[in-house]
């Protein structure tokens, strides 16, 4: 069965005012258009257009709860993921997410301890892991994505020491010589200072935000100039945050569209600007780093964090047939498939593995199932039943399909 369902962009204030109405054909609210939701999380489920489909169920939580077998299949209780349309005009908080061990075990632990689901102390507000992807739409899509080379870093804030005037140069030198050692004991102890709340703290951040002021700032230039740039978009938005230093030791990936970055459990990150599909699991559990008015638990933070190096490379797709891209992490809770129909690309036929998500973003396009047909335009959303079996998908547009990974 085809459900066609849609919903409301959510407001956070980070979110362009134009992207995602530019993106999907609808008339801009006027205000911040940060995410548009498409999926079963209770935060913000799906509208079903026509309710008459779903014995009278208003939205896509109330049909799964109501009636699993006809939403997901036999013995499939939960949608396992959340796609997204996400557009970032200011940068996000820093943040991680805790592998499915670490959520389970986080989210017993504050059950047992009594803390309210809705309360700000928590941590965590279910047993799942939350890892996720983003496909960038617009020419570019920046983000900050896991620890660097420490080595690399060190050689950053040497240069900034240098750059520095008399009044901040010792400042810098002092915390890019603690960056030697072991990687991730060195990158561990410097996050866990830099979020501790000791007043040197503020002082480097000054020295820093100061300093790079004079900096020729460039998001496709040498590590200085990148550096310049990141540290005045975030001092913009964040003024004084230990996240504007933390965020120097982490990688800058700067996508173009059609590139993907994964996200897995422990990676810190923070998307920056751009406008990109975002797929996740369905999941709340977001422990913060930094770049945000909201409380830290910085011991937390800390024991859920990869600490090891990485390089933030895109992740690379599957192309099983002209027309498509297939986006497949390492977990499987979710993958996205990306079909370009029309121009010498008749049709293109996709296997169907679970309960699935379409959302069209240019064109027109036909699907057809087992069972059923249906036609989506841009900005037309619609749910696929998996007794529908497989999907062949024809017309000229683009469409982008999330399902499990399996």
């Amino acid at each position: 069965m085809f459900v066609r369902i849609g919903n409301t962009p959510r407001d956070y204030a980070w979110g362009s005012t134009t992207a995602i109405a530019g993106l999907l054909g609808t008339t801009p609210s006027g205000h911040p258009e940060a995410e548009l939701w498409l999926g079963a999380h209770a935060g913000s489920p799906s509208v079903i257009l026509d309710p008459s489909q779903t014995g009278g169920a208003a939205d896509l939580a109330s049909w799964i709860a109501h009636e699993p077998g006809s939403a997901l299949g036999e013995g499939v209780k939960r949608l396992p993921y959340l796609l997204k349309v996400l557009a970032a005009a200011g940068p996000l908080s820093l943040q991680a997410h805790p592998s499915n061990a670490q959520a389970a075990a986080g989210f017993a632990r504050e059950n047992a301890a009594g803390i309210p689901l809705d309360s700000p102390d928590r941590n965590y507000k279910d047993a799942s892991h939350k890892p996720e992807l983003i496909f960038a739409v617009s020419d570019t899509f920046d983000a900050l994505c896991g620890f660097r080379d420490v080595e690399r870093s060190a050689r950053l804030f040497a240069r900034i020491a240098d750059t520095a005037a008399d009044g901040e140069r010792a400042t810098i030198a002092a915390f890019a010589e603690t960056l030697t050692g072991e990687p991730a004991a060195v990158l561990r102890s410097a996050t866990e200072w830099l979020l501790g709340g000791d007043p040197a703290v503020a002082q480097l951040v000054d020295a820093v935000v100061t300093t790079t002021a004079s900096v020729d700032a460039d998001p496709a230039g040498d590590d200085l100039a990148v550096a310049a740039d990141t540290v005045r978009m975030l001092a913009a938005a964040f003024p004084g945050d230990p996240g504007i230093v933390l965020a120097l030791l982490l990688n800058r990936a700067t996508l173009r569209a059609g590139q993907v970055l994964y996200l897995p459990a422990g990676n810190i990150h923070a998307y920056l600007r751009g406008l990109g599909i975002e797929l996740m699991a369905a999941s709340d559990n977001v422990l913060r780093g930094g770049l945000t008015p909201k409380r830290i638990d910085v011991p937390e933070l800390v024991s859920i964090l990869d600490f090891s190096p990485i390089d933030a490379t895109p992740l690379e797709p599957e192309r099983p047939a002209p027309g498509v891209e297939v986006f497949r992490p390492e977990e499987p809770d979710f993958a996205l498939d990306h079909v370009v129909v029309g121009d010498g690309v008749d049709e293109v036929r996709l296997a169907l593995p679970g309960a699935a998500i379409a959302l069209c973003t240019a064109g027109e396009v036909t699907i057809d199932g087992a069972h059923g047909r249906i036609t989506v335009a841009r900005g037309e959303s619609v749910f696929v039943t998996p007794d529908e079996e497989a999907l062949t998908i024809s017309g000229s547009g683009t469409l982008f399909v999330a399902a499990p990974n399996v």
